[in-house]
C-alpha cells in the first residue's frame, strides 16, 4: 500500500513542495510589509498542506512522527487561541490590559468579549505566515529520500542566484535590482535585510560541502560534487564578505569547523585525504583573497565608534514589559504596537524599532510562558535528533540530517540577536532543516520499508 500511494502522488507532493519553495525564495525574503507577496507565499502554501497532510495519514507514517506534530500543533495553536474571544470576565483580569478597560470606559463602553491578543490583526497574520513553514515540514516527512534530497539541491541552487543577484545589485549602484524597498549599495539578494541573505548562505554551506564529501567514501569517479562543493565554500566566503553581515561573520567559523567535521564523517572517517584538502584549500585561498581585498570594510562593520548597541540597550525595557504581560503574553505580532506603548521619550527619533531583535525575547513578550515552553520543547527535540544523526555512521539519509543540524543551529544562533524565522523565505528553509533532522529519529530505512545502503 505504501509504495502505490508513493508512486501515485509523488508528482503531485514533489512539485507543490518545489513551488512553495521557489515562490518563498522569490517572494518572502521581507518580514513585513509587502502584504500582497507575502499572501500568495501562503495560499501556495495551501495545497501541499492538504497534499502532504493526506500522505501522512494514507501511509501511517504520522505515528512514526508524534512528537514532532505535537510540537508543530503547539507552535500553531498559540496564535490561534490568542484571536479567540473571551468573555470581559476573564481578559480584563489578565495582565496588562488594564489601559485598555480604562481606555473602553473612557469612551463610555462597558468592556465585552474580545481575544486575548492585544493586537488580533497581527496574530491572524502570525497563524498566516505559519502555514508554509508547516506545509514544507510536513512535505518534508513525506517525501522519498531522492526527492528530499532534490529539494535540498534547489535550496543550494537559489543560494548561488542569490549571490549573482547580489553582485549585480552592488555592481548596478542603483536600486532597480531589489525586490524590496531598500536603499542601494548593499548586497541582499532576495532578502530585504542583508543579515537574512547571510544566514541563508550559512544554511546552506553545510549541505554543499557535506555532497562533495560524500563522494569520497563511495569512491564515486565523477568528481564533480567534490569540486561544486569546494567553490561554494570559497563563493560564501566571498560573498559574505561583500554581505558585511557582522552575524554572519561572526558565525562563519564555526559554522565552518562543524561542516567540516560533518564532511569528514561522510567521507568515512578515515585519514584527510587529497579530497577534503581540496574543501579546506578553496576556504583558505577565498579568506586570503577577502583578508587582502576586503578586511578594513568588514572591520569597520563591528567599528560602533564607541557608541553602544541599541538592541542590546532595549533589551532590558522589553524583558521588563514581557513580565507585565506574563503568564500569557501580549499576542504574537504585537510586539511594535507594545513597545510603541512603553518606548521612552528620550528615545524617540526618526527611526523605530519595530522588533526586539532576540526571537527569543520577542516570544517571551507576544506568547508568555506558554511561547518559552514550547522553545524548550524544541530545543529538547533539537538536541534528541542531533545525538541521533551524529553517532550514527555515515550514510546519504544521515549525510543531510547532519547538514541539516547544522543549518538548525545557525539560525537559532542568529534569532539570539535578529528575527529570522520572521521571514518566510528562511521559516521554510528552518522547516525543510527540521524535517530532514526529525527523520533521524527513525531507523536507517525509506519509507517504503526497504533498508537503504550506505
Amino acid at each position: 500500500m505504501p509504495n502505490r500511494i508513493w508512486k501515485g502522488q509523488w508528482d503531485a507532493v514533489a512539485i507543490a513542495s518545489a513551488v512553495l519553495l521557489a515562490l518563498s525564495v522569490l517572494l518572502g525574503g521581507a518580514s513585513q510589509g509587502h502584504a500582497l507577496r507575502l499572501a500568495l507565499v501562503e495560499l501556495a502554501s495551501l495545497p501541499l498542506l492538504v497534499l502532504a497532510s493526506g500522505r501522512l495519514i494514507q501511509t501511517g507514517l504520522w505515528r512514526e512522527h508524534r512528537f514532532a506534530l505535537i510540537l508543530l500543533a503547539a507552535v500553531v495553536a498559540i496564535p490561534l487561541v490568542q484571536v479567540i474571544p473571551f468573555p470581559p470576565a476573564m481578559w480584563t483580569g489578565l495582565p496588562g490590559r488594564d489601559q485598555m478597560v480604562f481606555a473602553l470606559r473612557l469612551a463610555g463602553l462597558e468592556p465585552g468579549w474580545a481575544p486575548l491578543s492585544l493586537t488580533p490583526d497581527r496574530t491572524w497574520g502570525s497563524v498566516l505566515a505559519l502555514a508554509p513553514p508547516a506545509a514544507f515540514f510536513l512535505a518534508m516527512l513525506s517525501l522519498s529520500p531522492a526527492q528530499r534530497e532534490q529539494m535540498v539541491q534547489l535550496c543550494i541552487a537559489a543560494a548561488i542566484a542569490g549571490i549573482l543577484l547580489g553582485a549585480a545589485q552592488l555592481a548596478s549602484g542603483g536600486d532597480n535590482l531589489y525586490l524590496w524597498n531598500v536603499g542601494a549599495g548593499q548586497v541582499r539578494g532576495f532578502f530585504a535585510n542583508r543579515n537574512h541573505l547571510a544566514s541563508y548562505l550559512l544554511v546552506t554551506l553545510p549541505f554543499a560541502v557535506i555532497f562533495g564529501a560524500a563522494t569520497l567514501r563511495r569512491r564515486d569517479r565523477r568528481t564533480s560534487a567534490l569540486w561544486f562543493g569546494a567553490l561554494f565554500a570559497g563563493l560564501v566566503v566571498v560573498a559574505l564578505a561583500a554581505i558585511r553581515s557582522r552575524a554572519g561573520i561572526t558565525l562563519f567559523t564555526p559554522v565552518m569547523v562543524v561542516s567540516l567535521l560533518a564532511a569528514w564523517i561522510a567521507a568515512g572517517r578515515g585519514r584527510p585525504g587529497p579530497g577534503l584538502l581540496v574543501l579546506v584549500g578553496s576556504i583558505g585561498a577565498a579568506l586570503t583573497v577577502v583578508a587582502v581585498l576586503a578586511l578594513p570594510p568588514i572591520l569597520a562593520r563591528f567599528d560602533t565608534g564607541g557608541a553602544p548597541e541599541v538592541r542590546f540597550e532595549r533589551w532590558p525595557l522589553i524583558a521588563e514589559t514581557a513580565q507585565t504581560y506574563l503568564p500569557l503574553g501580549s499576542g504574537m505580532g504585537s510586539f511594535d504596537a507594545v513597545y510603541r506603548s512603553v518606548e521612552p521619550l528620550e528615545e524617540l527619533d526618526s527611526t523605530f524599532f519595530n522588533q526586539a531583535h532576540n526571537e527569543y525575547l520577542e516570544t517571551w513578550l507576544e506568547a508568555g510562558w506558554l511561547g518559552i515552553g514550547v522553545i524548550l520543547a524544541f530545543l529538547v527535540w533539537y538536541a534528541r535528533r542531533c545525538w541521533s544523526a551524529w553517532k550514527a555512521p555515515p550514510s546519504r539519509e544521515r549525510d543531510l540530517q547532519r547538514a541539516a543540524s547544522i543549518g538548525i543551529g545557525v539560525l537559532l544562533l542568529h534569532s539570539t540577536v535578529d528575527y529570522p524565522l520572521r521571514t518566510i523565505t528562511l521559516a521554510v528553509i528552518f522547516a525543510l532543516c527540521c524535517g530532514l533532522l526529525e527523520l533521524a529519529g527513525r531507523s536507517s530505512e525509506d519509507p517504503s520499508g526497504n533498508r537503504r545502503a550506505a
